[in-house]
């Protein structure tokens, strides 16, 4: 499934982002906020169990999440994406992936991989801001399942059409939630529209 998070918020934001004068500093905000805007968003479907609680005025019935939330950001671009999310989500424990793309082959190559255990009973939110040709997300979704969850979301903020369909052919029980679906890829493998590089922007590296 994919779902592109139409908000106003998101997209104002997104705007600001998109800007190539828009610095460092404000970049890794309005992402930072974003993250949180879009797991306001993903989480509403997020199960919940009964619970027994004493309040001030007396005894009730309230709720609290039943399974436990892994996010799994995409080094090095997706900690952006992380503390967003983990304000929502503060109990949320975090793996982390670390991939980089061969600029001639444009093919995902792993080099770090560290995860919590029981990942087959947890709601695995992996995160990367830009979904281009899919070949490092299609990737991650293989070793996180190779580690047994089951039960994965893919959080990116701008996509290519090509990696959503990478990525909904590979693995089509992993629900996509984007920011916004651009237009295409240009001939190294870039989103247009998109932002330019996002690990770049985020971390002032160019």
């Amino acid at each position: 499934m994919l779902e592109v998070l139409d908000h106003p918020l998101i997209t104002h934001k997104l705007t600001l982002m998109r800007k190539k004068e828009t610095g460092t500093k404000d970049f890794r905000e309005n992402l930072d906020e974003i993250a949180e805007l879009m797991a306001y968003e993903i989480c509403r479907d997020l199960p919940v169990r009964p619970i027994n609680i004493e309040t001030p005025m007396g005894a009730t019935t309230g709720y609290e999440l039943s399974k436990e939330v892994v996010i799994v950001p995409i080094l090095r671009a997706g900690i952006g994406l992380l503390d967003g999310i983990r304000r929502l989500v503060p109990t949320a424990k975090v793996g982390f992936i670390g991939m980089y793309r061969d600029e001639e082959t444009l093919e995902p190559h792993e080099y770090f991989a560290k995860f919590p255990k029981n990942l087959d009973e947890a709601i695995v939110m992996i995160v990367d801001p830009m979904l281009a040709t899919g070949g490092s997300a299609c990737d991650a979704i293989s070793l996180i399942k190779e580690r047994g969850a089951k039960n994965i979301k893919l959080i990116c903020l701008v996509g290519a059409p090509e990696g959503v369909k990478a990525v909904t052919e590979k693995h089509p029980d992993v629900d996509v939630y984007l920011a916004a679906l651009d237009e295409k890829l240009n001939e190294i493998g870039y989103i247009v529209p998109g932002l330019g590089d996002a690990g770049d922007r985020i971390f002032g590296t160019k």
